[in-house]
């Protein structure tokens, strides 16, 4: 090196001819140990890049996608040991087949036997995978548990045409699943408490095995994990999995960042790697079946509530706060403690497997079985008593009783369930007697039975639906029986008798109905106060929970409130105020958070009023009742419109919905006798039951060619449509979907070819 010293005597012509040729000695070995140094790096570059290139051209070059799909479409010939298998094809002919990123995964079948399996292929080069697999094989096969699905891993056994050097590739055969992965079974049920308590408490029980194993999954996230039809739970995408005999290598894989310790890396291989991806999933399902709206704030398609930030800095996530209001749920409390530990810890060694094992739901599996919904084919085969009264073949529904039906009536004692609308608007029913064996009471049941002055709901129904006792105004007493473990929305709006509840699943004290721990208010029912203030303890108001509070002037939404179900305050017309910050209210509108849902629309005097931009989801019930409201503007930013969200605004007659909404809810128009004509858009593919019903004044329609499916009751009532076009799209016209319209009753048989039937 050339020292500072001799090179400052160099630059500088005052030093003596001695010392500057003693500098510039000095110089030169420096410039030529420079250029020394900088020719060995390229050479060591070279040589590196010289082998990885000789590693490229020995690696295992594999198929495309497009090239497995040919070769399985004649799996007889291009398959070995496993020839015998063929592949269960799409609508378009093509093996059914899924993608990710290092292999695709094919649908067969053994059709000696019926049985589906997965055969997956591998479309990239992974280092130290068939080993790996025959050691994640081995360790397997010895465990029993619907958990785990068994796994093969065969080698050259798919014959590819392709242009690699090898034509011969292993696979991997496992049991074929059958149900939905997490995720998106989360993204279909998360408005659903009851399915997303017993989707948390299935997955405390499956966390709480898998601590107990010697071995660890090693990449758990939602779509990792699949939701049978049955409810119960499987893992697959075995790449990243530990099993005892691999103690001591790297791991293939850090996991998946939103869902695994922020500082896992690959030396982290063992039987514990597991453990804050369980903790994490874990807390974030238990709090999203205690608050919905958690999802909508925070989720992410590619994670459930925590993101890795969210690990990193737990001080500042804005997800972590919020779940200090659910504190006051003992289980989540549990869930939250063992999250923090594995986040201090990166694994839970020092915990009882048992802590992930809450409290089992209440909610039996029984009503998710016990469907409410009437369907065509049972009321297309239904038997009909002597009173005219619908019941399903098999005895178990009551399906429909006519309008007509009038004084005492006595439910057969098969019956289990009472549908939804069951005795809808039977006007001159003064008295029911419902039988022991019924479990389940649907949705608007007894609604508008303004007479019915009698009903003794027995120890064994289960569950009572929204709306079920609306309107019933000579009911002067309803006892809710000790059996009931679920009240979907408030059943008893409009009902103004005495409440007694004998369930310990609610709570009933000053005229206020509540869910166990206070956390929702379910029915307010006190008619005769003029203001009232929420507990603390509330955090979600439940659909119709306010509905007709005639004497109740004002009311304030407070601070701890972070869900509302449906539209809480229909039917009232007092003073709203918000305080929560999980929501938007003004001009007498309530929004969600970010308003891209519509809550409630509370200006009852309004004729007109323009949706703003940005809205995406007009909400359950919205626009409830608004009686003068004659015309709304909807942007293109709304892709759905809620049930009975338009509901009995009678004076609607200017409506246009836009191309962007997909989906019409049930009796999402019902009632709105002032609507004359309707144009549904063509991005829209079904019509929800009864959503025209009573359209008294609808005299054209045209279904468009995206629309497939036409709901029950539909456009009943409307007894002034006299013109309809059905295209060729639609394949299923439901019972009483045109029933009292103004044209031949064989209408909905012409579903082959479009058609323009005319009175």
């Amino acid at each position: 090196v050339c020292r500072y010293k001799d090179f400052h005597l160099f630059i500088f012509p005052s030093a003596n001819i001695i010392e500057r040729a003693k500098a510039l000695k000095y110089l030169v070995i420096f410039i030529f140990s420079l250029l020394f140094f900088n020719l060995m790096c390229i050479f060591a570059m070279s040589n590196e890049n010289t082998t990885k290139t000789i590693n490229k051209e020995h690696s295992m070059q594999y198929p495309t996608i497009l090239e497995y799909v040919k070769a399985i479409q004649d799996a007889g010939n291009n398959l070995d040991k496993l020839a015998h298998l063929t592949p269960v094809l799409d609508d378009h002919g093509e093996p059914y087949h899924s993608s990710g990123a290092f292999a695709v995964v094919f649908k067969m079948q053994d059709k000696s036997t019926g049985k589906y399996y997965a055969l997956k292929c591998f479309t990239e080069e992974q280092e130290g995978r068939s080993d790996a697999y025959r050691q994640i094989a081995e360790e397997l096969d010895m465990i029993e548990y619907p958990y785990i699905i068994s796994v093969k891993y065969i080698e050259k056994e798919v014959c590819i045409d392709c242009q690699c050097e090898e034509d011969k590739f292993p696979v991997l055969l496992m049991d074929w699943v059958d149900g939905d992965t997490m995720e998106a079974y989360i993204a279909a049920n998360y408005h659903n408490q009851s399915s997303m308590s017993m989707l948390c408490y299935r997955f405390g029980k499956m966390a709480a095995w898998l601590r107990t194993q010697s071995f660890a999954h090693g990449d758990l996230k939602s779509d990792n994990i699949i939701v049978r039809p049955d409810g119960s739970l499987a893992l697959v995408d075995y790449d990243g999995m530990f099993v005892p005999s691999m103690k001591g290598r790297k791991s293939p894989t850090k996991g998946t960042k939103n869902f695994s310790h922020p500082l896992r890396t690959v030396d982290d291989f063992d039987e514990t790697i597991d453990d804050f991806s369980l903790a994490s999933i874990a807390l974030a399902l238990k709090a999203i079946s205690l608050n919905s709206t958690l999802l909508d704030l925070y989720g992410k398609s590619d994670r459930l509530l925590f993101s890795e930030e969210d690990y990193r800095n737990p001080s500042k996530s804005k997800v972590i706060s919020a779940l200090q209001e659910l504190m006051c749920n003992k289980d989540l409390c549990t869930l939250y403690s063992l999250f923090m530990l594995a986040l201090a810890k990166k694994e839970l060694s020092l915990c009882s497997y048992m802590l992930f094992v809450g409290e089992k739901p209440i909610q039996p599996q029984s009503i998710e079985d016990l469907s409410t919904k009437a369907t065509e084919e049972e009321l297309k085969d239904a038997y009909i008593d002597d009173r005219g009264v619908k019941y399903s073949k098999d005895g178990r529904k009551l399906l429909k009783a006519p309008t007509t039906l009038s004084g005492t009536y006595s439910i057969k004692k098969t019956t289990e369930i009472i549908c939804d609308r069951a005795f809808f608007d039977c006007l001159n029913l003064t008295s029911i007697s419902i039988p022991n064996s019924v479990k389940v009471i649907g949705e608007w049941a007894f609604a508008g039975c303004s007479l019915l002055s009698s009903i003794d709901i027995p120890n064994s129904v289960i569950s009572i639906g929204n709306i079920a006792f609306a309107g019933c105004l000579s009911l002067k007493y309803i006892s809710i029986p000790e059996s009931v473990i679920c009240l979907n929305g408030n059943p008893f709006g409009d009902c103004e008798g005495e409440i007694e509840c004998l369930s310990a699943n609610f709570i009933y004290e000053d005229d206020v109905l509540f869910n166990k721990d206070k956390s929702e208010i379910i029915s307010f029912r006190n008619q005769e106060i003029e203001s009232y203030i929420i507990p603390d303890s509330v955090t979600s108001i439940g659909d119709g929970a306010f509905s007709s509070c005639s004497s109740l002037r004002s009311l304030v939404i407070p601070d701890s409130v972070v869900n509302i179900k449906g539209n809480p305050f229909c039917h009232w017309k007092g003073k709203l105020e918000c305080l929560s910050a999980s929501f938007i209210y003004e001009d007498n509108v309530l929004f969600n958070m970010d308003k891209s849902k519509l809550i409630s629309f509370r200006n009852q005097e309004a004729k007109s009023f323009i949706i703003p931009d940005g809205v995406k989801s007009i909400g359950n019930r919205a626009f409830d009742y608004c009686y003068s409201l004659i015309s709304i503007s909807i942007p293109n930013s709304v892709t759905s419109i809620g049930d009975e969200s338009f509901i009995d605004c009678s004076s609607l007659s200017n409506l246009v919905i836009p191309n962007s909404v997909t989906s019409i809810g049930a009796w999402a128009f019902d009632g709105c006798k002032s609507l004359r004509s309707f144009v549904i858009p063509d991005s829209v593919t079904s019509i929800g039951y009864g959503a025209f019903s009573y359209c008294s004044s609808l005299s054209s329609l045209v279904i468009p060619d995206s629309v497939t499916c036409i709901g029950f009751g539909a456009f009943e009532g409307c007894s002034s449509l006299r013109d309809i076009v059905i295209p060729n799209s639609v394949n299923d016209i439901e019972d009483r979907a045109f029933e009292g319209c103004n044209f031949p009753d064989n209408l909905k048989q012409e579903l082959i070819s479009t058609c323009t039937v005319e009175k």
